[in-house]
């Protein structure tokens, strides 16, 4: 999606709505006074929608008003990738400035801006925030930082990042969710490592370290049907009544933990698409869930919708968001939409 083709007066216009249906709503503000020059292209591999844009200086708001107008949906967790030009996030107070070669990581739940004071070139990934299987206050900790490519998870996932937004248009749709999985337990590593690295995240708790061994300990174990308190203390050589105790201030007990990520794994598997998915019952037996009734009606309390249902409607999601981007591709059709 390109302004190439769109008259002068409308380009604004028809990059705020190309930007706004690909993403999320935001507005948008050119820094320029002369006509706004942006390209947009746009790719999604199972739940992951990936975007680079190509622009002239602007600012991207997404203020509480677009937030509150903006249709149901899934709260979205965003990262950003620089590959020229700098940006600066701005989200909960907190400012970061992202340098060319440099990633930063927000909330398209909560009000943000993203300013571009010169023409630049960003990745833009989007996911459900869900996925991530993190703690809320460690996301809230983590928005508005920015990571360079020597700092932290950087030097894995900013090279990762920058291939996968090049070769997304590559890869068929079995390849593309598995990807989109692997970018979501990197991000979820990235968010751990930027929520300890703040004061506010109570690093210094003595039990801290050991409540991210058991995190772990249970995203290794999930498909064994056998996972309960009473192992997962046994394998850290502390009693269950401590276990319990130390997730008091995790506003998730052990065993909804558990089920919790199992019903993401899930989820994350239930959403790929491919020519030989599998039924829902394997799915549910390969991440811990032995009875399906069970695991339906879990299921069912935690989205919304049956296993199926949520398979149908990931079909449909996609089906629609084809639907809109071509619908952009039309200048007329763009500004008739903005105008409505």
């Amino acid at each position: 999606m390109t302004t190439a083709s769109v008259a002068d007066a409308d380009k604004t216009a028809y990059w705020r709505g190309a930007v706004s249906r690909a993403m999320v709503p935001v507005e948008v503000h050119p820094r320029a006074e002369r006509p706004f020059d942006g390209l947009l292209v746009s790719h999604r591999l199972g739940y992951l929608r990936i975007s680079t844009l190509e622009a002239d200086a602007a600012r991207l708001s997404r203020t509480a008003a677009l937030i509150e107008r903006a249709p149901s949906g899934e709260p979205q967790v965003a990262v950003g990738v620089q590959e020229a030009g700098r940006a600066v996030l701005e989200q909960d107070g907190r400012r970061a400035e992202v340098p060319p070669g440099g990633l930063v990581v927000y909330d398209t739940a909560r009000p943000y801006a993203l300013d571009y004071p010169e023409r630049f070139r960003t990745h833009l990934f989007h996911l459900p925030r869900r996925l991530l299987g993190v703690p809320e206050r460690d996301l809230r900790q983590a928005a508005a930082t920015a990571v360079g490519p020597t700092e932290g998870c950087g030097p894995v996932l900013l090279p990762f990042l920058g291939v996968l937004a090049a070769s997304a248009h590559s890869y068929p749709a079995p390849v593309g969710d598995r990807l989109a999985g692997s970018v979501a337990d990197l991000l979820s590593a990235l968010v751990t490592e930027l929520a300890g690295a703040r004061p506010t995240a109570r690093a210094d708790a003595p039990h801290t370290h050991l409540v991210r061994r058991v995190r772990e300990y249970v995203d290794h174990h999930l498909a064994d049907p056998e996972l309960a308190p009473e192992r997962i203390a046994h394998a850290h050589h502390i009693s269950v009544r401590y276990l319990h105790r130390i997730f008091e201030g995790e506003g998730v007990t052990v065993s909804r933990l558990i089920q919790r990520r199992r019903l993401e794994a899930c989820a994350r598997e239930l959403a790929r698409r491919g020519r030989t998915a599998p039924t829902v019952s394997a799915v549910a037996q390969r991440w811990g869930f032995v009875n399906p009734a069970h695991f339906s009606r879990t299921f069912r309390a935690a989205y919304g919708v049956s296993p199926r249902e949520w398979r149908e409607r990931r079909d449909e999601d996609e089906r629609r968001d084809v639907r809109q981007l071509r619908g952009v591709t039309d200048p007329r059709g763009a500004r008739d939409g903005d105008a409505g």
